[in-house]
């Protein structure tokens, strides 16, 4: 008699819990919203919105299947028939001119990439700050200096006291510094920086200075979160700067260094390629095998395969860097 009382109360509690379990399932699925049902003039919108955007999408895209389909042709055969989409007389001698010596164009590689990773840190965290300060109310000379970097948009001291001060002043003809440090900030990349900054509440400054932090603290801990839309904008500019260089090197690098920046040595293989198609052109020779035309377009797929590459997997952090923000409560 005792184990049925006891058991009892026991088995009425299973079924209260279950049964409050399912009340709150039907609650659950009562919450959830229903799916939007679309009209015909929905679907029609839909339909002609992804033909527009595929269209686009081939329209940007078939440049580059020339720019590849080219690269693979014979040079005789682009002479005769032009550009295509389908590589005519497949052969890959222009590469095998790019890659005929790898230790220097794995070299050239690797002097871009380090380039690119460092500048573009190092000067997003500067031009960030930068901006920050420009921003700042309490800074004193936050005008003078704002107008300072207008006024260098307008007016540069040129191509020849440029070119002394680096090579001459600094000392850095022939050093990488002389092209890294030059790209390292820009007015307009800094005019932006700021601008975005007038977006940032400035009562969140004010916060951390009443919590007693410091000035780089706030910039690091509360400012800084709160510029990732900028950061994507401004480091793609200086990534995209450090990656295309090559007028930079030509001056200050020229054949003082081992290993040229990418673009700079591909230049020069183009340069080379065609002043050996100029010196024979006049001796009887045939010159229709010489790469010019496919050499430049495999140069082209040389320099941004590995853009194209990376891009898929930093796309999700720009955009993620476009979106934050864009939505305020």
């Amino acid at each position: 008699m005792h184990s049925s009382e006891t058991t009892a109360p026991g088995a009425a509690d299973v079924v209260t819990v279950v049964e409050g379990r399912k009340r709150r399932a039907m609650r659950t699925r009562k919450q959830r919203p229903r799916a939007v049902k679309l009209g015909a003039s929905d679907y029609a919108l839909r339909g002609i919105s992804y033909v527009f955007v595929t269209l686009f999408a081939l329209f940007c895209l078939l440049p580059f299947v020339m720019i590849v389909s080219a690269s693979f042709s014979a040079e005789s055969e682009i002479l005769r028939h032009g550009f295509g989409l389908f590589p005519r007389g497949f052969t890959t001698t222009a590469y095998e001119y790019i890659f005929k010596s790898p230790r220097q164009i794995l070299g050239s590689y690797a002097v871009t990439i380090t380039m690119t990773v460092c500048g573009t840190a190092i000067g997003l965290f500067v031009i960030a700050m930068t901006g920050f300060a420009l921003y700042r109310k309490d800074f004193r000379f936050r005008n003078q200096i704002s107008f300072f970097v207008y006024f260098t948009t307008l007016f540069s001291a040129g191509l020849a006291p440029t070119f002394i001060w680096v090579g001459s002043t600094l000392g850095l003809r022939g050093s990488y510094l002389a092209v890294f440090l030059q790209l390292l900030m820009t007015p307009w990349l800094i005019i932006l920086m700021k601008n975005f900054m007038r977006n940032v509440p400035y009562e969140v400054i004010e916060s951390g200075k009443v919590d007693g932090a410091g000035d780089f603290r706030i910039f690091a801990q509360l400012s800084l979160p709160m510029m990732k839309p900028a950061l994507a904008t401004v480091g793609l500019f200086l990534a995209m700067g450090y990656w295309n260089e090559w007028y930079l090197s030509s001056l200050y690098l020229g054949s003082q260094v081992e290993f040229r920046p990418l673009q700079y040595h591909l230049y020069n293989i183009i340069n080379t390629a065609n002043a050996l198609r100029n010196s024979v052109a006049g001796d009887n020779v045939t010159i229709t095998n010489l790469p010019s035309n496919t050499l430049k377009m495999a140069s082209a797929v040389v320099a941004t395969a590995p853009v194209l590459l990376m891009y898929p997997f930093v796309q999700k952090y720009f955009v993620s860097g476009i979106t934050v923000g864009a939505v305020k409560g």
